[in-house]
Order: structure tokens, then C-alpha cells, then sequence
């Protein structure tokens, strides 16, 4: 489980709103002065990432948490993500060209289009049957503030709830 802090900004029904500062790693890097990845981040700055996170433990508006997201989840995603529109954007300019007449070229960037035009309309819909799938969602694990935590079983469905006693 991938977990980041944040603190809560709305709740919405059974969810909350978290915003978290974004980290990378480039402090620890030994390029971070010749990366592309710390450029970026210097010339636009870090901006906090909002996300929307199951609330089991039904903590409130500024509460600080941390919030649990299933490697698998974010590898799966990532992939879609990154590798479809690859292979749409190969795949139609392959096809654009192998039946393009007498301009292969033009039917080439075509095709390229038209497979990353329909990648980026399968991941819209990727993303919405995301959305409704418990297992896949963030979830908020914990308050940092109380001694209140949620353990994630095997079972996506299932939640404990352990209070401790200090």
C-alpha cells in the first residue's frame, strides 16, 4: 500500500476531499541539478495534488490523515495511462500507412490521430469504471492527530477498524 499525507478539505457523503503536497524524490537525487523532472518543478513550482479518498474511520474537515492507494491500482492505471495511447498512436499510423493508397505518409499521421483520439476515449471510460470499483479508490488509513486506523484485509471488502487505548 502506497500511503500519503494529507488533510481533509470536504466531505462528500461517504468520502472526503484530501489535498496533499505533492514530494518527489529529487532532493535525493545526485542529478537533481541536471534533471528534466526538478526542472519542471522549479520553473512551475509543486503544486497540492486533490484527490477523493473512502472515509471508513469517518474523519472530519482538517483532520490530518494518511491515505492508503493499492500498488496494484496505481500500477495498473499508470499503465493504461501510459501504454495504451502508445500502442493506439503505433497501431494507427501502422494501419494509416499499410492501407494508404498513394499517400501513405498523410494516411500514416491520420491514423496516429485517429488510434490516440480513440485511446484517449477508452481511458475517459477506464477512468469513470474506475471510479466505481471500492478496491481501486483511495482510502483514508488513518488520522494523524488521533489513534484511530484502518487495516485493509485481502478481502477488498472487508475493514477493521482497532482503536487503541493510550
Amino acid at each position: 500500500m502506497i500511503e500519503e499525507r494529507g488533510r481533509i478539505i470536504a466531505l462528500v457523503g461517504d468520502q472526503a476531499r484530501v489535498t496533499a503536497e505533492r514530494r518527489s524524490a529529487c532532493g535525493q537525487c545526485s542529478v537533481n541539478s541536471a534533471c528534466g523532472t526538478s526542472l519542471l518543478e522549479r520553473v512551475f513550482g509543486r503544486h497540492p495534488v486533490e484527490l477523493l479518498a473512502r472515509n471508513p474511520i469517518g474523519a472530519q474537515v482538517g483532520d490530518e490523515v494518511v491515505v492508503g492507494l493499492s500498488e496494484q491500482g496505481l500500477l495498473r492505471t499508470a499503465a493504461a495511462a501510459y501504454l495504451v495511447p502508445i500502442l493506439a498512436l503505433i497501431v494507427g499510423a501502422t494501419i494509416g500507412e499499410r492501407f494508404g493508397g498513394a499517400h501513405p505518409d498523410v494516411a500514416s499521421v491520420l491514423g496516429a490521430l485517429i488510434g490516440l483520439a480513440l485511446a484517449f476515449w477508452w481511458l475517459r471510460g477506464y477512468s469513470v469504471t474506475l471510479t466505481q470499483r471500492p478496491e481501486r479508490q483511495p482510502v483514508i488509513l488513518r488520522r494523524l492527530d488521533a489513534r484511530l486506523s484502518v487495516t485493509l484485509s485481502d478481502a477488498p471488502q472487508r475493514i477493521d477498524i482497532h482503536r487503541s487505548e493510550f
